[in-house]
């Protein structure tokens, strides 16, 4: 068989009927009931989380002022995957699911009770549970609302959903969160060249002017 000429186009897939189920699970998301953080309930699931900050002082305040009234401004968006879904391992019976995404908000929970600069009783968290095989959307979903929003952790500020480098992989530098954010362990350990805290505390200011912009 000869090789054919390369045409750009028959490699791209389109589907309007995709983009739609991505716009819907966001809408569904945006209007998913809002819990304090961690959530107190206790509940089996995977799927996409956003916190939202809510405090009135302190650099993030612009975010507090927003959420306010509506909470429309997640500072972070993150995902929790089910147990082999790098490995395509899912397990469809929810009851077989781990807590993943409650565990991953209590860890959330306790790495900002650790440190300096923020208050748990701040933040607020919202989430969407998806199983089956609804969860092959989890990343998809994440980075909609990524892109939709532009959580200032997850965009201009680096490292919050971080965790140990682990034994001997201490080389890298310490991220921006946790040069605002002191107190995490492991954190202190990492002997990279980091951020100074004042460029670090320039692109909060930035972004958050953004967000004045474009509320």
């Amino acid at each position: 068989m000869s090789a054919r000429q390369f045409d750009r186009l028959e490699h791209v897939y389109k589907n309007e009927e995709f983009a739609e189920i991505v716009r819907d699970a966001v809408r569904f998301f945006n209007g998913t009931p809002v819990h304090q953080l961690p959530p107190l309930a206790q509940f089996r699931g995977t799927g996409v989380y956003a916190l939202y900050y809510t405090g009135r002082t302190g650099v993030y305040r612009q975010y507090g002022k927003l959420n306010r009234t509506a909470y429309s401004h997640p500072i972070y968006v993150g995902k929790a995957v089910p147990k082999g879904w790098r490995q395509a391992r899912v397990a469809d019976d929810p009851k077989a699911q781990a807590s993943a995404l409650r565990s991953r908000l209590a860890e959330h929970s306790r790495n900002i009770e650790k440190v300096s600069g923020v208050e748990i009783s701040d933040f607020m968290c919202r989430f969407v549970i998806l199983e089956g095989t609804a969860s092959d959307m989890i990343g998809t979903i994440e980075a909609a609302l990524i892109k939709l929003h532009r959580p200032l952790w997850n965009t201009r500020m680096d490292g919050f959903g971080n965790h140990t480098p682990g034994k001997g992989r201490f080389e890298q530098a310490k991220s921006d969160w946790d040069v605002i954010h002191v107190g995490r362990v492991w954190a202190e350990k990492c002997k990279g060249r980091h951020a100074k805290p004042e460029t670090v505390l320039k692109n909060i200011e930035q972004h958050l002017k953004s967000l004045t912009v474009n509320p």
